[in-house]
């Protein structure tokens, strides 16, 4: 799989993704419904991630989960526990958490998907991607996260944070203020399939 590992700036210690989502997508013209087709190039992360969370082709687990663990672990201090990102979706399996028990099973890595606690938001808010910038997502998401005290061994452990696609930051930022209230977490890495 080809990559184009690109760092990311926020509030953790150090972050990375693989490669870009979309290299291009040019308009085509409108369905039979009058909706506008795209012709989309995505790089091979972002194809596998896009047939992953859209056509649901869980197949893709395997071969993303390995990519991180040979491109953007390496990257990282000594990891001691992966967090998936809280899903922004409701699905009957979630593709960021299927992606960090893959990467927890090749690692020996343990995997803590109940640490954050995503409060629903408020009836009637708009979608986080439907707002229009950072600011505005950063209101929407205060106080959305808290912690579940799940660890239960004595220290203070490294984690990564991992997300499929990564956008403004904002979701992770929130998520991170919150880790950092956690006094058994230490460094906070964050790792990312693709970025917008």
């Amino acid at each position: 799989m080809e990559v184009q590992v690109k760092r990311l700036e926020g509030s953790w210690d150090l972050g990375y993704a693989l490669h870009k989502h979309t290299l291009s997508s040019v308009p085509i013209g409108h369905n039979e419904y009058g909706y506008l087709q795209f012709d989309t190039t995505r790089s091979e992360p972002g194809e596998a991630l896009y047939q992953l969370k859209y056509r649901s082709d869980w197949t893709q687990v395997e071969p993303l989960a390995a990519q991180v663990q040979t491109t953007l672990l390496p990257l990282f201090g000594k990891t001691d526990l992966i967090i998936p990102m809280p899903a922004s979706t409701t699905r009957d399996r979630q593709p960021v958490n299927e992606l960090a028990k893959e990467l927890g099973r090749i690692t020996g890595i343990p995997v803590f998907d109940n640490i954050i606690v995503k409060a629903p938001a408020p009836a009637g808010s708009p979608q986080l991607k439907n707002l229009n910038n950072r600011e505005e997502k950063d209101a929407a998401l205060q106080g959305r996260f808290s912690i579940n005290p799940s660890i239960n061994n004595e220290g203070c452990w490294n984690a990564l944070l991992l997300d499929d696609l990564f956008d403004t930051g904002a979701t992770m930022d929130a998520v991170c203020q919150a880790l950092r209230t956690y006094r058994k977490i230490n460094q906070i890495y964050a790792a990312a399939i693709t970025w917008k």
